[in-house]
C-alpha cells in the first residue's frame, strides 16, 4: 500500500491532516489504514509527557511502528503514519522498507510556528496536553525534512492555512513508478530447508567423481557419472577443495536452485581451472 508519512512538531495539525487525507482517499474508493503514534503510546498505558521523557520507550514504539508498516504494506490501499517522525534516520528506515516492498511514499511536513503550536497545545484537555518541558524538548530534537534527502521525497510542506495538494499526492502514489529496491534492502530468495545439505552433498559428489578418475589415471575431460556434464581434470585435490569452498561461500549468499547446483559448480570449476 502506498505510504504517507505525516511529520511535524507537537500540535502542528498532523492528525487533522491525516483525517483530511483519509476522507479524500475513501472518496476515491481506497481503503485507508492509519498508524497513530499517540494511540500506541496510550495503549501501552503511558502518559504522553512521561513517555517522551524516556528514550527507551520511544525506541520501543518506533520499533512497533516499523513492524506494523512491514505487515500492512500492499500495492493498493493507503497507509498513513500519523506521528512526530522527527528523526531523519528513522524516516530513512521507513524509506528503505517502502523500497523493499516497491511501494511509493511521500512525506507531509506540517510546518507551523512553534508558538502557534504551543497555543494549540494549551487549548487541549489536560490529558492531551504536553507540558512546556517536553514540548520544548521535542521541538529541539525535531529534524526538519529536507528535499535534498532522497528519503524525504516527495515532500509536501503545508502550513495551517494551506490546503493539501490532494490530487498531486494521489498521482504520485498511484500513477508514478514504484521505486526500485536497492540490493541492500532486498531479502534473499527463499530456499528449501535442506538447501545447505544439498549444496554440500552435490558439490562433494562432483569432487569425489573427479578424484576417482584421477586415481584411475584419467587426466583429460570426462563426464560426471549420473550427469550430462563434462569437467576438466587438470587440477590437484588441494585446488579442488579450495574452489569448492569458494563456491559454497558464494552459493550460500546467492541461494541458487538445487537442481542447478551441479551444473553451476562444474561451470565454476571449468572457468577457474
Amino acid at each position: 500500500m502506498p505510504l504517507i508519512i505525516i511529520t511535524g512538531i507537537p500540535c502542528s495539525g498532523k492528525t487533522t491532516r491525516t483525517s483530511e487525507l483519509k476522507e479524500y482517499f475513501i472518496n476515491k474508493g481506497k481503503n485507508v489504514e492509519i498508524i497513530n503514534e499517540i494511540d500506541i503510546v496510550t495503549k501501552r498505558g503511558f502518559d504522553r509527557n512521561k513517555f517522551y521523557a524516556d528514550s527507551k520507550n520511544e525506541k520501543s514504539v518506533r520499533s512497533d511502528i516499523k513492524s506494523m508498516v512491514q505487515r500492512m504494506l500492499n500495492t493498493n490501499d493507503i497507509l498513513i503514519i500519523d506521528g512526530s517522525n522527527y528523526i531523519k534516520g528513522y524516516r530513512y528506515e521507513i524509506y528503505c522498507i517502502t523500497k523493499l516492498y516497491k511501494t511509493p511514499q511521500c512525506i507531509i511536513f506540517c510546518d507551523i510556528p512553534i508558538e502557534h503550536a504551543w497555543l494549540w497545545n494549551k487549548r487541549r484537555s489536560e490529558y492531551e496536553r504536553y507540558n512546556r518541558e517536553i514540548f520544548d524538548a521535542l521541538v529541539m530534537r525535531y529534524e526538519i525534512p529536507d528535499s535534498k534527502n532522497r528519503w524525504d521525497l516527495p515532500l509536501f510542506v503545508t502550513s495551517a492555512e494551506d490546503e493539501l495538494k490532494f490530487d498531486e499526492i494521489y498521482k504520485l502514489l498511484y500513477e508514478a513508478k514504484a521505486p526500485k529496491p536497492n540490493l541492500s534492502t532486498q531479502c534473499p530468495p527463499l530456499s528449501s530447508t535442506n538447501y545447505l545439505y544439498e549444496l554440500d552433498a552435490v558439490t562433494q559428489e562432483v569432487i569425489n567423481a573427479i578424484l576417482s578418475t584421477k586415481q584411475l589415471g584419467i587426466e583429460n575431460e570426462f563426464k560426471i557419472p549420473g550427469c550430462n556434464l563434462t569437467v576438466q581434470n587438470s587440477c590437484t585435490a588441494a585446488q579442488l577443495m579450495r574452489l569448492r569452498r569458494q563456491f559454497l561461500t558464494y552459493s550460500k549468499m546467492q541461494q541458487i536452485e538445487i537442481n542447478q547446483i551441479a551444473s553451476l559448480f562444474v561451470q565454476y570449476l571449468n572457468k577457474s581451472l
